[in-house]
């Protein structure tokens, strides 16, 4: 994927990953979508198999298997607790839940709004003066400023780069102002589809962020969850030139490749470009927003399998 193949984001540095190409393979199969709570409890039983063994004696059972069939319901409760369940932002309050019932997680908080004026010396926000001299880069031709911005991001591996039409971005921002969060399905050779969390926020008059984290992330610590990429759009540049630039980085050892960042992005614009359109992403999104019951994490995966 040496650039995204829709005009609303053109020259992403480097190209993707083998499987992300590969327009024939369904890897989006979900099965289940909370492998990732079998799988740590695989890892857990292995873990503490030698204190089950103990622990089946002691009770008169002949082994593991015994022991896991007496305690089977209280086994399925701890199970159900870590369920990943599809976040429902704007959902209403939640009525009281039995206790073999797994709850959904808060609504995230509304995102802090910083005066325009203190982001340029707000130590969490770069703005393009970071990157570049505008001043020089406002005389240069489209094509020209396009290349220099692919230029200075190609030394670090873990940056994102691209450059947005303005009209394709507007379309963008105003469906992000819509419906701000939503999850999106990234493939897992072999593993079926991993759900990441996403929030648009909106911290000053020329800076637009998206933070994408790990769904089971979210849930297990809300609002101080760690991104693992972080996605900035940068608009002073958007009325002399018709240019958004965007750049992004994929934090080290967070569990995603800079060639699955890529695809996350990829998503979103697909997601989030379609302007006034009537089509089934548009749906979703206002399934999602609206917190309605009838949302489904396939029908989603299936519409993600399309943009391959």
């Amino acid at each position: 994927m040496a650039s995204f193949r829709v005009p609303a984001l053109r020259h992403v540095v480097s190209g993707a990953a083998p499987y992300l190409r590969a327009s024939q393979r369904r890897w989006a199969q979900v099965h289940d979508v909370r492998f990732l709570a079998t799988q740590q409890s695989n890892r857990v039983l292995e873990k503490y198999k030698e204190k089950l063994d103990q622990k089946a004696k002691e009770e008169g059972l002949r082994d593991i298997r015994e022991l896991k069939e007496v305690y089977k319901d209280k086994i399925e409760h701890q199970r159900q607790k870590a369920f990943i369940k599809v976040p429902l932002p704007n959902a209403p309050p939640t009525p009281p839940l039995s206790p073999n019932a797994s709850s959904p997680f808060p609504p995230p908080p509304p995102p802090p709004q910083i005066p325009a004026e203190k982001a340029a010396s707000s130590p969490g926000i770069k703005t393009l003066s970071s990157y570049l001299d505008l001043e020089k880069t406002r005389a240069l031709p489209q094509k020209e400023l396009e290349a220099i911005w692919r230029l200075r991001h190609v030394d670090d591996k873990q940056s994102l780069c691209a450059v947005i039409p303005l009209d394709a971005y507007k379309t963008l921002e105003a469906t992000a102002k819509k419906h701000p969060h939503f999850i999106l399905p990234l493939p897992k050779e072999g593993q079926g589809a991993e759900i990441h969390f996403l929030q648009w926020t909106f911290p000053a008059e020329n800076t637009v962020t998206v933070l994408f984290t790990h769904l089971a992330e979210y849930k297990l610590r809300g609002e101080f969850s760690q991104p693992h990429t972080t996605i900035t759009h940068h608009l002073e540049l958007a009325q002399d030139k018709g240019l958004v630039l965007l750049q992004g980085q994929v934090v080290e050892g967070r569990g995603v490749s800079v060639d699955e960042a890529k695809w996350l992005v990829m998503c979103l614009q697909k997601f989030y470009g379609f302007g006034g359109e009537k089509n089934e992403r548009k749906r979703l999104l206002e399934m999602f927003g609206k917190g309605d019951a009838a949302f489904r994490v396939e029908d989603l995966v299936e519409e993600a399998e399309k943009i391959i």
